[in-house]
């Protein structure tokens, strides 16, 4: 009788075993850092409750570019994982080669297209106008982080003008702090110099030159101003700046190190982590010159072509990256704003609620314009390139 029951029991423990095995869903990411990891969990436990083991691919590096190179090689190898963290001109490029499945099923279920703000939702369908990504949530680029401690130790106030930065700089070094904190990695220098082209020029001549491509606006000298700005702003940095992951530069200040950062709002997850509030421990604010503009990139998960029983999981993972309550949680922790126009901004911190209502007006205006730093501007080949600049 004993051996009849454990016999059983050891039956019905493999049965669950194939169905955990049968009902796993691989993503692969590069989000490692610790409000990174904090935000991904709300999904890993909300695909749980689903009945889907999640199968954690993590590849670091906070650009993404060493996770677009295995994805590459997985590809050429036949072996795809189910869902692939991806942004902008990458997922049209997987689309193009006709590689990523179809989501309209799910997409036209719970009306996306009403909901997802249009110069986003272009980079989650392929020619066909179907949906072959999920948005998870929009980053707006144009940022500047400070720890406030030092702007109330020093009496100053965020900047209006790039030469007001540049004031402001030599008053924080002067006081024994580092006025920038920065990494010298090619994705992080473009971070940069997305709002060095908006400053110089506004809006327009930053979708003329990134976006359009305009030989004239990229050989202007509007587009000089852009990179003076970038030299000047190289005198900020410290000497050990190159190579540091932006997480690392985002804790320099955090920690009162250094006074300001020029990154995405992915930076507000780490101070969020850290357990600061804003406008009590850190300040948010636009990079001079881009008042108005909302540069932004998305996370989406794009969906490869797999087998009928994989793709019902693809689905549900679909589902669950574009419920509210799902965007809302996810983007408290990531520092982002709902990929979802419709999401309130109740529960949302000062920037959070900032980053909503200026994207609301960004859209009115047609002012959203995607990140050249972030594969939002133009195809990753010329994006390289841009780089290598």
């Amino acid at each position: 009788m004993k051996m009849r029951i454990v016999v059983a029991v050891m039956a019905l423990f493999g049965v669950q075993l194939a169905r955990a095995e049968e009902q796993a869903v691989e993503v692969v990411h590069w989000w490692t850092s610790g409000g990174e990891a904090a935000a991904l969990n709300v999904l890993k436990e909300d695909m749980q409750k689903r009945g889907y083991a999640w199968k954690d691919s993590p590849i670091a590096g906070g650009g993404g570019e060493q996770a677009r190179t295995v994805l590459r090689a997985r590809v050429a190898a036949g072996n795809p994982p189910d869902a692939m963290q991806m942004l902008g001109f990458t997922i049209r490029d997987y689309a193009d080669e006709g590689l990523l499945g179809d989501l309209s099923s799910v997409a036209n279920k719970e009306g996306w297209d009403k909901v997802v703000p249009a110069p986003l939702a272009k980079f989650s369908k392929n020619a066909k106008g179907q949906w072959v990504a999920a948005p998870v949530n929009i980053h707006r680029t144009n940022w500047i982080w400070a720890n406030k401690k030092i702007f109330d130790e020093l009496k100053i106030s965020p900047p209006k003008t790039f030469d007001e930065l540049m004031a402001v700089s030599a008053k924080i070094k002067a006081a024994g702090y580092i006025p920038l904190a920065h990494g010298g990695q090619p994705w992080q220098e473009a971070t940069i110099f997305d709002s060095a082209v908006m400053s110089a020029g506004g809006p327009a001549f930053y979708k003329k030159a990134m976006i359009e491509l305009d030989p004239a606006a990229l050989g202007s000298k509007t587009m000089e101003k852009a990179f003076d700005q970038m030299a000047k702003l190289r005198t900020l940095v410290d000497d050990n700046f190159s190579g540091r992951d932006w997480n690392l530069a985002t804790a320099m200040v955090i920690n009162g190190k250094a006074a300001m950062q020029m990154m995405g709002d992915w930076a507000k997850g780490e101070f969020i982590k850290a357990g600061k509030k804003p406008n009590v421990d850190f300040l948010c604010f636009q990079y001079p010159g881009t008042e108005g503009a909302f540069t932004f990139n998305t996370d989406q998960f794009a969906m490869f072509k797999v087998s009928e029983k994989q793709a019902k999981g693809q689905l549900t993972l679909a589902s669950a990256v574009m419920n509210p309550s799902f965007q809302e949680a996810f983007n408290l922790a990531k520092g982002s704003i709902p990929a979802r126009t419709d999401v309130p901004d109740t529960k949302f911190e000062a920037c959070g609620k900032k980053s909503m209502a200026d994207l609301r007006v960004a859209i009115k205006n047609d002012t959203m314009l995607g990140s050249f730093a972030h594969g939002h501007a133009m195809p990753d080949a010329l994006k390289g390139a841009g780089y290598d600049v």
